[in-house]
């Protein structure tokens, strides 16, 4: 049912390609986490969706560990050419803004469902990490490598493509129920 539910909602949300999560297929890896500390993208110590706010890769661990099944999501753009930051940050944006569409609408359904975006949350200018909690919880959406996943290896363990060909740029989401 959950399932029907996910893939429906999935193509309601105007996403460019989503299939099935087999949660046994999550791997949890720490050189993502690493990745993470490096702070390219400047959330890393910044954000509750992001480490080391969301905890040990062992404590995320435990937080999957009850789902039985998932969708991944995706949005795909087309771009002009490999510096087309305009159509980027569109996609980005997009995405953030189906995946936050998914989230209201799944959760209503399956409120144990745990959602996540794709990179880092920006529901707020200035996140409250770490003197008050998340303004939004109901919204909370970590990214799939805040949790330590590669996303191009999830994909392919679930048999959906991570890469569209050239001048694409894929942004993934996912939930887990």
């Amino acid at each position: 049912m959950s399932y029907q539910l996910a893939d429906a909602l999935a193509k309601e949300c105007g996403f460019s390609h989503w299939g099935p999560l087999d949660p046994a297929t999550i791997v949890l890896l720490p050189e993502v986490r690493d990745m993470c500390k490096a702070n390219k993208c400047g959330a890393y110590d910044t954000s509750w969706a992001c480490p080391p706010a969301l905890g040990t890769l062992d404590e995320c661990r435990e937080r999957i560990k009850p789902y039985s099944q998932g969708i991944l999501l995706q949005t795909t753009a087309l771009l002009e050419d490999e510096f087309d930051g305009e159509a980027m940050q569109k996609a980005y944006e997009d995405n953030n803004e189906r995946t936050l569409a998914f989230l209201k609408q799944f959760k209503a359904k399956v409120p144990e469902a745990m959602v996540f975006g794709g990179g880092a949350c920006k529901k707020c200018a200035r996140c409250s990490y770490p003197n008050a909690p998340c303004r939004f919880p109901e919204l909370f959406t970590p990214s799939l490598e805040a949790y330590g996943i590669v996303v191009s290896d999830i994909c392919k363990a679930n048999s959906l493509p991570y890469y569209y060909g050239p001048l694409t740029l894929t942004y993934t989401a996912a939930a887990l129920f």
